[in-house]
């Protein structure tokens, strides 16, 4: 029985049978994990969802975060909401063990997370961005760093952000100009004063907790206090709301300001901030302008630890797109089955009429929502598994591919997910007719929550481009290859059943399209090349999307457990709609991205006024 959140059959299958969870569960690292523990936990998520995250949605909506004497206050459900969360051990959940965490497999907090956003995902967001920030910590900080800023988050006592974009800078991040100067060796290590603008930085304040930890993008100058250039200078800062000592308790208030709040299309529980670091006006730390910040690794190591923090968003923007899409297309089923309208072809025009379900348009959407969420859930779930085994593998060939392999569907699990979650939304809208756009219904507001995917931590262009630019060919291919051995694999075994066979046939020939595409990318002009590349990782987004349709439909039509026909009937529908009417879509994106033509390029601004 589905909560309304997430189908949690396909969520069971997906992690257990088609992803081979419980053979996971039997290395060292998950100790004490089994399926029973697992199951438990997330029917823990799917009822703390429904019960203390679902039931804010619309208001964390219509009651905006808004500014009071200098502070940001939030809907005041969100506060408990998350106390739920936290209290029920989800924070803390990825942690190990010597940090008061479970350990849980990456993909079981994929899982447990996608419930929550499904639920409500402005409010989701602060614990996203809280356990990223302390998985970075835990990953480049000092002992005593993660003591003192580590521990706090994981208890639930402090939340965290990423500031990088600034006004004049957005993504473009070497060119931010946030300064940090020295100022003295601290038992958190070297101390900086932080003087700059940070913009879209989420939960960048608010009144669910005392203290707010920042981690910050800024630059060190040098002796004549010129910014270095570009992104090798930047270096990486945890700045607190208010000052902690080792044990991180918090204290007097830094030189960190709220100048504005962002009124944005969606997300509008979680607030969105203008931040100031170093203005000087009511906050001087020990009676010095400057936000106190204390350096994270080593100097001009910032882009590089921060891509820890980012690509682990990039997933959460990927999951939170999936989950939304997962939510819509539920709710369009739920209203296409209780929605009576029409009458079809063959039916006496007296009768009473259908539900909308019965009409060949109604199920062509809906089979088009279930493609486009479900294809994304598996792809975020693959690549957190993909995680697992980069952590846990038991040798290092195996960690090594799955290293490879992450770095390569990064992109598309980002990319397509919030692409193709956005169009699900949208096709909810027009199912539900006039009612859709109405704030009656959630599937607006889920719409609006969507769109932000695209843009949340690198536009889909910018996706684009560094697929092409930096990942589809690195290591001469080696990523590439490994992911050609595993799709190789499915056809094969899809070739052995006549049900399938005819896919396996069409997804290598496309594999091999893009194949080929890919290596005349190498040798093309890199303006010509990068102009069409968000086509190219479109299709490579919508071949793997084939793929993993594939490779579980072939997993559950050759040996469907008990219960589980319904789903297998499903399964095969859905891998054949996508096929047939998905899959054609990869040859016109790989005709674009393989033109040499700098068309594009050569347009002259005189086109556009």
């Amino acid at each position: 029985m589905s909560s309304g959140l997430v189908d949690r059959a396909n969520l069971d299958f997906l992690l257990f049978d088609w992803l081979g969870l419980e053979a996971m569960l039997g290395r060292s690292r998950f100790a004490g994990h089994d399926r029973g523990s697992v199951t438990a936990l997330l029917d823990l998520a799917e009822r703390l969802a429904s019960e203390h995250f679902l039931p804010h949605y619309k208001a964390s909506d219509q009651i905006e975060p808004r500014i009071e004497g200098g502070d940001v206050k939030v809907l005041p459900e969100i506060g408990p909401a998350l106390g739920a969360f936290i209290e029920a051990g989800f924070l803390a959940a990825p942690f190990p063990p010597e940090l008061d965490g479970l350990q849980v497999p990456e993909v079981v907090q994929t899982a447990a997370m996608g419930q929550f956003m499904a639920a409500n995902i402005s409010t989701a967001a602060y614990a996203m961005l809280t356990i990223a920030n302390a998985r970075l910590l835990v990953a480049h900080a000092s002992p005593g760093q993660i003591e003192a800023f580590v521990r706090p988050q994981i208890e639930g006592r402090v939340l965290g952000t990423m500031c990088l974009s600034e006004p004049q800078a957005g993504s473009s991040l070497g060119d931010i100009a946030t300064r940090a100067l020295f100022e003295q060796d601290d038992p958190l290590g070297e101390r900086f004063r932080l003087f700059g603008n940070k913009m879209w930085i989420s939960g960048g304040d608010h009144d669910i907790t005392d203290n707010i930890f920042h981690l910050v993008l800024a630059k060190i100058p040098d002796a004549d206090g010129r910014l270095p250039a570009g992104t090798a200078g930047i270096s990486l800062f945890l700045v607190p709301k208010r000052l902690v000592g080792t044990d991180g308790a918090p204290g007097e208030r830094n030189d960190v300001v709220v100048a504005g709040l962002n009124h944005k299309m969606g997300y509008r529980g979680t607030a969105n901030c203008l931040l100031n670091f170093g203005e000087g006006g009511r906050f001087r730390p020990g009676g010095r302008e400057g936000a106190v910040g204390y350096l994270i690794g080593g100097r001009g190591q910032g882009l590089a630890i921060m891509f820890h923090m980012m690509n682990e968003a990039r997933m959460g923007v990927g999951l939170g797109a999936a989950a939304i899409a997962s939510r819509s297309h539920l709710l369009s089923v739920d209203y296409a089955m209780q929605r009576l309208q029409g009458r079809t072809a063959a039916k006496d025009r007296s009768a009473a009429p259908d539900p909308i379900m019965a009409h060949a348009d109604v199920r062509r959407m809906l089979m088009s929502q279930k493609c486009y969420a479900e294809g994304a859930l598996a792809l975020n779930l693959y690549c957190a598994r993909l995680v697992d085994e980069r952590d846990s593998a038991p040798d290092d060939r195996e960690r090594g591919g799955a290293e490879l392999l992450l770095g390569l569907l990064t992109p598309a699990a980002k990319t397509w997910s919030s692409e193709w979650g956005l169009a699900a939304s949208d096709i909810a809208i027009q199912i539900h007719g006039g009612y859709g756009y109405t704030r009656d219904f959630d599937v607006e507001q889920l719409y609006r929550d969507n769109r932000l995917n695209p843009i949340h931590e690198g536009t889909t262009g910018i996706q684009g481009v560094d697929f092409v630019g930096r990942k589809l060919l690195r290591d001469e291919g080696a990523a590439l290859d490994l992911l050609g051995g595993r799709i190789e694999d499915t056809c094969r075994r899809a070739g052995e059943d006549e049900r399938l066979r005819r896919y396996a046939g069409e997804l290598a020939s496309r594999w091999q399209e893009f194949h080929t595409v890919a290596r005349t990318l190498q040798v093309m002009d890199r303006n010509a090349a990068l102009a069409n590349a968000t086509e190219m990782l479109a299709a490579f987004g919508h071949i793997v999307v084939a793929w993993l349709w594939l490779d579980q439909t072939c997993r559950i039509v050759s040996g469907a457990s008990p219960g589980q026909e319904r789903l297998a009937r499903a399964k095969l529908a859905a891998c054949g709609f996508f096929f047939e009417a998905e899959l054609p879509k990869v040859a016109r994106s790989l005709a674009i991205a393989a033109s040499t033509s700098a068309a594009v390029v050569e347009i002259p601004v005189e086109a556009f006024v």
